[in-house]
């Protein structure tokens, strides 16, 4: 039976930021094609909270998985394995979202795996093994905790109106973010109304305190209003949209 030996090196660079993934995929097989675990990574927390997920590949699934990090020259080390079906408040976090364009969660048996410990400013290294009982397939990829930084949304999002034509915006840090006397937030504001059969928009951006009014606003409308948070530095990403919170607006009369 053939051996088939397979690599693609891959190097992208975005935003000053350096990232690369190694696919390695070892067959035994002559005709199939083992699947590599398309891994993502996210750190709702720094430094501390840093959480890799992927889905189990299409297909067959793997036996189970191997998956070890690494910081510079440091020797590899375990990944605490979180399996599918855990609740979400299951140690040693929360699992993120599935990954844009990815089906849906009820759709996929979702992985995760949590990196404790890890370092500012250090160079991460991940393997992921699939093993398969003809093979194994690798996903080796390398990402800094700057570059995968997205804050859990805020909560508690609550709207009042102090005049006919203001609302004002309050709302609660996320709880999974810790030390934001040392890594405080910051947060943008969307707010949307329909006007002519018609979705609009607008953002409010850069408030580092739990409020904001958002003024200018037309009497007998509805607005919906939603909250982001990010690093206080602008490093990696705002975290998705709070849930809604709609206010209709007194209709003025002359």
């Amino acid at each position: 039976m053939l051996v088939h030996f397979v690599s693609l090196l891959c190097v992208l660079s975005a935003l000053g930021a350096q990232a690369m993934e190694l696919h390695h995929v070892i067959n035994t097989m002559s005709t199939a094609v083992l699947s590599a675990p398309d891994v993502h990574c996210l750190c709702s927390s720094v430094p501390n909270r840093t959480l890799c997920s992927w889905a189990d590949p299409p297909g067959a699934a793997p036996l189970h998985y191997i998956a070890t990090y690494s910081e510079r020259q440091n020797q590899p080390r375990p990944c605490l394995l979180i399996p599918p079906g855990s609740p979400p408040g299951s140690p040693p976090g929360s699992p993120p979202g599935s990954p844009p364009g990815s089906p849906p969660a009820s759709a996929q048996r979702m992985w995760h795996c949590h990196l404790p410990g890890l370092k500012l400013l250090s160079n991460i290294i991940l393997n992921v093994t699939a093993v398969y009982p003809g093979g194994s397939s690798s996903n080796l990829s390398s990402f800094m905790i700057e570059d995968i930084v997205k804050p859990d949304p805020p909560v508690a999002v609550r709207v009042s109106s102090p005049d006919p034509r203001t609302v004002l915006v309050q709302w609660d840090p996320p709880s999974t973010w810790s030390h934001l006397d040392i890594f405080p937030l910051k947060y943008q504001i969307m707010y949307q109304w329909w006007s002519g059969g018609q979705l609009k928009s607008n953002h409010l951006k850069s408030f580092e305190s739990l409020r904001a009014p958002v003024k200018g606003l037309a009497g007998g409308r509805t607005y919906q209003f939603q909250v982001c948070a990010k690093d206080v530095l602008g490093l990696g990403h705002c975290s998705d949209w709070s849930p809604p919170v709609n206010m209709t607006l007194p209709l003025l009369h002359p």
